[in-house]
Parts: structure tokens; C-alpha cells; sequence
């Protein structure tokens, strides 16, 4: 058994865990991360796309924000569309000036991973002890204990570090949604440049992209649906359907899908989000519909505020923040999920609406968005995101 030592154990080297280890190396704080997965497969996951103008912030301040620019997509505004009409949120100028930007999360982490980093691949077996606290983990056939003052779960829905946690002191709050997205990446060129958010009797549609080459789509289908029941051209033939402009003839340009999934829509919260000397950020403590484009930007917000506490902590000696860390991410943290379910809830056709009372509801909602500068407003803030909450 080989013995390291950090001041700060990492798991995980999502985009969470390798913001907080940037954040922590910039204030002078010795970290390691470890990840499940090999280098290639983080790199080539394929998550989120959208950047909340904090995270954009937070990255230029990292130093790995300039292939962002490079590539990335600035949008302004978003359209919304629902009885064949659409309508554009101009998000830039009801915020003064903030936006999104359209950047793969497995671009943001080729760039961490490129800004260096004691980050380790492939480890097994990892083990937390809450209470020393320490990191036992295996790694090109060695053993290791990692001893630390601090351990970051960084690790996703599925990994280890929640599990660490002693039964009864963690609460649950979930809710799952009895529908969920059928998602396609395709070459070909996106049918608008910037988002469509379409509300429509058939069902939810979304009108996303990758770059100005790669398009990305998303429909609402029941959560048991087979994607070997949706040949690609009945994905186009569906999406074209319901985002059609009234009065207008519209068709997507169809090009070659390949990527095509289905995501469930749940929302999630794990509280509190620390044990001993165990904090929690991401996915391992929140999950939200993708609606709102919140996941990501919700984790870096988690490890912003925690690389804040751990330095005052490790260099300071002060102990507040890190005591107040859970409850002050659930702050924004229950915002977001207000923001995706509000988001969720106004523009799914819901299935127990036999009688189109729901719909009348949402149609009602979207046109006071729409016509509304304070409803505007609300919507544009939370979507490129508050500075703070």
C-alpha cells in the first residue's frame, strides 16, 4: 500500500471536479483527482451544451476560455414557439448585456484537462473514509491511500461518494416526470441560430446545435419509448411538424444522424450536501430536467462556492463558509429547480391531460411570457443565470 497526501481529494473529473481543482491550484491549495473513466471517454462524453454567462466568466478567469471563444456560440436571445408563432426572448437586453454560449461539455473538459493537474485515469475501487478523512483507490495495478483534510464528490448520479454517507443522514426530494426527450446530434445545419423551444399539442420539440455544422434536437416521447421505434426519418418528419410556423410551409433540413438517445426527465435534490469532511457538488447531490440548460452551470456553481470556503478553511483557518456550504448552494440550487420544473411544466404536453385543460394553462403562460417585459424579464434572468443567489 503506497501512502500520498493532498490537501484535497477530488472524485470525479467531470466539469465540477476539474473547475474546483483549477480554483483550488489558483490559491495555492494541493489537489488530486481521480477519475473512473479513461481520458478518452471523458473527453468524447457528450453532456450539456450551454453556458451560463458565470460559467463563461468563471472559465476566462481560469485561463482555459479562449478556444471557448474561438468555437463557441454567443446567443442573445431565444425563441419560444407555441400556436404556430414564434416569438424571441432578448435576453442580452433585459439582463444588460449577459448571455449563453453553446460549448460541449466534453470541450470545457478537453480544455481543464489540457490547463494540467494531478488528475489520475482509470482508478478502481475507490474507497472514502468521511471521518480521517482519506481515499483508498487502486491504480495501474498498485494500491494507494490518499490522506487529506478534505474530500470533493465530484462523481455523477452513480458514483461512490453519496453512498458514503451514513443511512438517515441524508433527505431525498424527487420528482419524476412521465416523460422524457428523444435526442439526435446530426450533420447538417442548425434551422435557426439560436434555440427554439417549441410547445405544441403533439408534444414538446427543441431545436438545439453544436456548432454551425451540427445539429441538435430533442422530442418529447413517453419515458418507456424503444429508439429503435424512431427511424430517422420519422425523428425529421415529427420535429418539422411541430415546429411548423402557421401559415408557413416548414420542413428541417435532414442530415446524417449520429448520436440518438433517450433521457429521462427527473428533478433531484440531496440534502445537505456535506457529511464530516465530506462535500458534495453536481450530479452526486442534484439532478434537473434539461429544460433550463441548468446541470452544468449548476455544478460549477456548487464548486465555486466550495473552492471559496476550502481556501478560506486551508489558508485562513476559518471554518464558516465550509459549515455553510450546503446551505448556501441550496439556495440557487432549489432556484434552478424551480426554473427547470417552471420551464418543464409550460412547455411538455402533459399525458393525463384529457381534456386540453392543461394545454389552455400553458398557452396562457407562454403568452404572458411573451407579452410581458417583467415576465421576460424573469425568464432571460434565470436563464443566463444570476451572478448570485
Amino acid at each position: 500500500m503506497q501512502r500520498i497526501r493532498a490537501e484535497v481529494a477530488i472524485v470525479g473529473a467531470g466539469p465540477a471536479g476539474l473547475v474546483l481543482s483549477h480554483l483550488l491550484a489558483r490559491a495555492g491549495i494541493d489537489c488530486v483527482v481521480l477519475e473512473a473513466r479513461s481520458r478518452e471517454y471523458v473527453e468524447q462524453r457528450v453532456r450539456a451544451g450551454v453556458l451560463e454567462q458565470n460559467t463563461v466568466d468563471l472559465l476566462d478567469a481560469l485561463g482555459v476560455g479562449e478556444r471557448m471563444h474561438r468555437e463557441g456560440l454567443v446567443h442573445e436571445g431565444i425563441e419560444l414557439r407555441f400556436g404556430g408563432r414564434g416569438h424571441r426572448i432578448d435576453m442580452a437586453a433585459l439582463t444588460g448585456g449577459r448571455a449563453i454560449t453553446v460549448y460541449g461539455q466534453q470541450e470545457v473538459v478537453k480544455d481543464l484537462i489540457a490547463a494540467g493537474g494531478d488528475i489520475r485515469f482509470e482508478v478502481d475501487d475507490v474507497r472514502v473514509d468521511v471521518d480521517r478523512p482519506r481515499v483508498a483507490f487502486s491504480h495501474e495495478g498498485a494500491e494507494y491511500e490518499l490522506d487529506c483534510d478534505a474530500v470533493a464528490g465530484c462523481d455523477g448520479f452513480h458514483g461512490v461518494c453519496r453512498d458514503c454517507v451514513p443511512a438517515g443522514v441524508l433527505d431525498v426530494h424527487e420528482r419524476v416526470y412521465p416523460f422524457a426527450w428523444l435526442g439526435i446530434l446530426a450533420h447538417v445545419a442548425p434551422p435557426s441560430h439560436e434555440l427554439i423551444y417549441t410547445h405544441h399539442d403533439r408534444g414538446f420539440a427543441l431545436a438545439s446545435m453544436r456548432s454551425p455544422e451540427v445539429t441538435r434536437l430533442y422530442l418529447q416521447v413517453p419515458p418507456d419509448t424503444d429508439v429503435d421505434d424512431w427511424p430517422d426519418d420519422r425523428i425529421w418528419e415529427e420535429a418539422s411538424m411541430r415546429m411548423a410556423l402557421e401559415g408557413q410551409e416548414f420542413a428541417l433540413q435532414a442530415g446524417e444522424v449520429f448520436e440518438k438517445g433517450v433521457t429521462p426527465m427527473r428533478s433531484y435534490v440531496c440534502a445537505p450536501m456535506q457529511h464530516g469532511r465530506l462535500y458534495l457538488a453536481g450530479d452526486a447531490v442534484h439532478i434537473v430536467p434539461p429544460t433550463g440548460a441548468k446541470g452544468l452551470n449548476l455544478a460549477v456553481a456548487d464548486v465555486r462556492v466550495l473552492a471559496e470556503a476550502l481556501t478560506a478553511w486551508l489558508a485562513d483557518g476559518r471554518e464558516d463558509l465550509l459549515d455553510g456550504y450546503s446551505d448556501t448552494c441550496l439556495r440557487r440550487v432549489w432556484r434552478t429547480q424551480y426554473f427547470s420544473y417552471w420551464m418543464t411544466s409550460m412547455l411538455h404536453r402533459m399525458p393525463d391531460d384529457t381534456d386540453g385543460f392543461q394545454a389552455q394553462l400553458q398557452r396562457a403562460q407562454l403568452e404572458y411570457v411573451c407579452s410581458s417585459e417583467a415576465a421576460s424579464r424573469s425568464l432571460a434572468e434565470n436563464y443566463v443565470g444570476f451572478d448570485r443567489v
